[in-house]
């Protein structure tokens, strides 16, 4: 394939027409040998980043991938796509793993996949050296920054592979890193010396949604019902909610299966494949034990039955959502417990006193976002630093669909925001609410604001009415909110405008405090395409017999084809192989081992 063009390799291995926005940038990077790290969404297409280059450079590519599960679900779809691809990992036989090293000794094996602890050992090193490395792809490599939501020591090891593949392109891909994680990354692997791509973080197919506990199981079956027969996930803070809610979902008649830590491998594993085999109606109950490298595309809910412990692990989280594109939820369902279980967290980790002060800022912008007092999304993106480009917010979350009651802040904010510019945008949300509040403190008067005109202009506000107005603020993309510093606030375009008095702002009051009012799920469900009658009945055989090939291969059903692929045989049912060969996903090795088996059940009646 060393002749191809990358085009020609996505047509005729992977079946795709054309690229998605980004991967081109990505692609032509590592044909030219340069470092890359790639931050794109769930869902995106980011395997194809590194997959496709590895087919074009010859030779063999590494893979550093966290889960055995995730390798081996790559590797059987890169082996029915026609790609000579493996993996070595502790759940095969070690005559396997040998027969496997064998294969990419002689040269025969593309894309190798190997978790990082087996990757860093001495030997796997040593053996490497003597092979055509051509490319090294790490996978969720959030994993090797302290500041990303799934710090793994065992990825940090990786920072090595420069000195040990000098002349090897790295590339880094997550779906998860703010602006501090992906510099964190850019240090540590390339040394400061690599291409960023980022395409984006919206997920505009998956509706979002947050509610202050009240019945915390009324509330998640509202949820799950609103599903009823689709995939979901349930993420509950300790393993004891989790074996609760799955209980209390199997006794509702829902097939709930739970995973947490504490279970048994087999038992754990037995669950998840359940929940991967099959195409609808399971619902896993987790920790966040569940859901690193999850590839199911039919996932049609989370619901988070407490806040998570960042906007990134909850961006992370709720992105094992809509993976197809189609309509989804993603629910969150949080109290004040979970703030001060959350804070107590932090408090008990191990790390220094930077990282701790760190994680306390992540959380407040968590908390930012649940305090929203406008678009949920524009919220979400913008502790990403993306715009959300309709200025009328993206009419699919809570409160563009359900607006709150607002009182009128602006007076208010302009007070803060004024007290944030004549302490040159460098303090953050304490010592601007002791300002505002004219505390007597010793950090004021060694700075001398208790001189500033602001300094006790806003003491007819308590001081958690200040902070909810901050996050508030944060939360609407006038302020900035310090993470990778220490927690400072500065004005944002929209903040100068506000403080200009060139726009209003209106703020929700004491959210946190305040019992939600009770109400249904508001369900995307995710409807299935206008067929016939006789259509639908065809999708079913189709769905059937891929479930079927997929069991006998011990695959997930969408390593066979996706839903999407279905769905055009569906509408266009080819009658011979030259049809079927235009059909979505389709490339030449599936033509060969899946045209006439399909074509026999389009043609059957």
């Amino acid at each position: 394939m060393l002749n191809h063009t990358p085009e020609q390799i996505l047509k005729d291995v992977f079946g795709y027409d054309r690229f998605r926005p980004g991967q081109t940038d990505v692609v032509d990077a590592l044909l030219a040998d340069q470092h890359t790290l790639t931050v794109m969404p769930t869902g995106s297409g980011k395997s194809l980043c590194f997959q496709i280059p590895a087919l074009l450079k010859g030779g063999l590519t590494i893979v550093v991938s966290p889960l055995v599960a995730l390798m081996e679900d790559q590797v059987a779809a890169l082996k029915l796509a026609g790609v000579a691809a493996d993996t070595i990992n502790s759940s095969r036989e070690r005559g396997d793993n040998v027969t496997a090293w064998k294969r990419a000794a002689d040269g025969e094996t593309r894309l190798l996949y190997l978790a990082p602890e087996r990757l860093m050992t001495g030997r796997m090193l040593e053996a490497l050296s003597q092979l055509p490395v051509k490319l090294i792809a790490i996978d969720e490599a959030h994993c090797l920054s302290r500041w990303g939501p799934s710090f793994r020591p065992d990825y940090e090891a990786l920072i090595r592979l420069k000195e040990l593949f000098p002349n090897v392109p790295i590339v880094a891909l997550t779906a998860t890193a703010d602006k501090s994680t992906q510099e964190d990354i850019v240090t540590k692997l390339f040394g400061g010396q690599g291409q960023v791509y980022v395409s984006g973080f919206d997920r505009p197919n998956i509706r979002l949604s947050v509610q202050m506990r009240q019945d915390a199981k009324r509330q998640l079956l509202d949820v799950v019902e609103a599903h009823k027969g689709e995939s979901g996930i349930v993420y509950c803070l300790s393993r004891a909610k989790t074996e609760k809610m799955a209980a209390f979902l199997s006794e509702q008649g829902i097939r709930a299966l739970p995973y947490h830590a504490g279970m048994t491998p087999d038992m754990r594993r037995q669950n998840q494949e359940a929940f991967m085999m099959e195409s609808g109606g399971v619902v896993i109950v987790a920790t966040i034990a569940f859901g690193m490298g999850i590839d199911k595309p039919d996932v049609r809910f989370v619901c988070h039955t407490d806040m998570p412990g960042s906007v990134e692990a909850y961006y992370q989280e709720i992105g094992r959502a809509g993976r197809d594109g189609k309509p989804s939820d993603a629910h969150m369902i949080y109290g004040l417990d979970d703030l001060r279980m959350r804070r107590m967290f932090i408090d008990q980790e191990d790390g220094d006193a930077d990282h701790k002060r760190r994680e306390h800022k992540r959380l407040d912008a968590l908390i930012s976002y649940c305090e929203a007092p406008e678009c949920r999304r524009r919220a979400l993106l913008s502790y990403f630093d993306e715009p959300l480009h309709a200025s009328d917010g993206c009419g699919n979350c809570d409160i563009c669909q359900d607006p709150p009651d607002m009182i009128d802040g602006t007076e208010a904010a302009q007070k803060l925001l004024s007290a944030i510019m004549r302490t040159g945008q460098m303090y953050g949300q304490a010592h601007l609410v002791d300002i505002l509040r004219g505390a007597n403190t010793e950090k004021i008067r060694a700075a001398g604001h208790d001189g500033l005109p602001t300094y006790g202009l806003g003491a007819d506000l308590d001081k958690n009415t200040w902070r909810s107005i901050i996050r508030q603020l944060v939360a609407s993309d006038h302020l900035h909110l310090d993470v990778g510093g220490y927690g400072g606030l500065s004005l944002k375009e929209k903040g100068q405008a506000l403080l200009n008095g060139d726009r209003d702002f209106s703020y929700r009051k004491d959210v946190i405090k305040q019992t939600a009012k009770k109400k249904k799920a508001s369900a995307a469900k995710a409807a299935p395409e206008d067929l016939t009658e006789s259509q639908a009945e065809l999708l079913t055989r189709l769905k059937a017999k891929r479930t079927e090939l997929a069991r006998a291969r011990r695959v997930p059903p969408y390593v066979i084809f996706s839903d999407r692929s279905l769905e055009e045989i569906t509408r266009i049912q080819p009658q011979d192989e030259a049809a079927f060969a235009e059909i979505h996903g389709v490339g030449a090795a599936k033509l060969k081992k899946f045209a006439a088996i399909f074509l026999a059940v389009v043609a059957s009646e």
